[in-house]
């Protein structure tokens, strides 16, 4: 049994109520289809073909491999420890009219806080910091826009989204030191090995 309930806002109401009113069959199976790109399995997978990727082709990629692996797994932990404490009832078992819009079923019914999701995608936003400009707008363009099928799809209210995107970010900020700042330490230490060999 969770330990807290959490109730959703006025304004998420609002929101849920708007889009039961106005979305239809043909918005929510796009929604279901792009929601895909930020579920945790698939994330999951990518990171580690990324890792495997970099540690046998691109070595200097390996910290950055290192880094992502590590928030993908600490992410797609930390919502399922939170929906176990917090209990809310996804909107999307509230709503009638939405449904015969064409609004789909989706998780656990009780499990709407915070959106896994959204978590994902908010610590992606804050990885692509560590990116050139150009490609650090595009992905984190990808990352609100895939955060935002979940309030379309009605599985999520806005706060859990908003509430799930800033606790990736976080997330990524409290890893980067301990992974990246590992990573250098290591590439220093076979630098100055490297070094006295060729010395000796």
């Amino acid at each position: 049994m969770a330990l807290v309930e959490v109730r959703p806002t006025r304004i998420d109401t609002a929101i849920a109520n708007e889009i039961a009113m106005h979305t239809n069959s043909g918005i929510e199976r796009t929604a279901q289809t792009l929601t895909w790109g930020a579920d945790e399995h698939v994330l999951l997978a990518l990171a580690g073909a990324g890792w495997l990727y970099a540690h046998l082709v691109q070595p200097r990629q390996r910290r950055i491999a290192n880094h992502v692996l590590t928030v993908s797994l600490a992410t797609a932990l930390l919502p399922h420890v939170l929906k176990s404490m917090f209990d809310q009832t996804r909107p999307d078992r509230l709503t009638v009219r939405g449904h015969q819009k064409g609004v789909p079923v989706s998780g656990q019914p009780r499990d709407a806080f915070p959106s896994g999701h959204a978590v994902h995608m908010g610590a992606l936003a804050s990885a692509a910091g560590l990116l050139p400009p150009t490609s650090r707008r595009v992905v984190r363009s990808v990352a609100v826009a895939l955060s935002l099928t979940r309030i379309a799809l009605l599985a999520h209210w806005t706060s859990d989204v908003v509430a799930g995107f800033a606790l990736g970010a976080v997330v990524e900020r409290l890893v980067r030191p301990l992974t990246l700042a590992k990573s250098r330490s290591r590439q220093e230490s076979r630098s100055r090995q490297d070094k006295s060999q060729a010395r000796s």
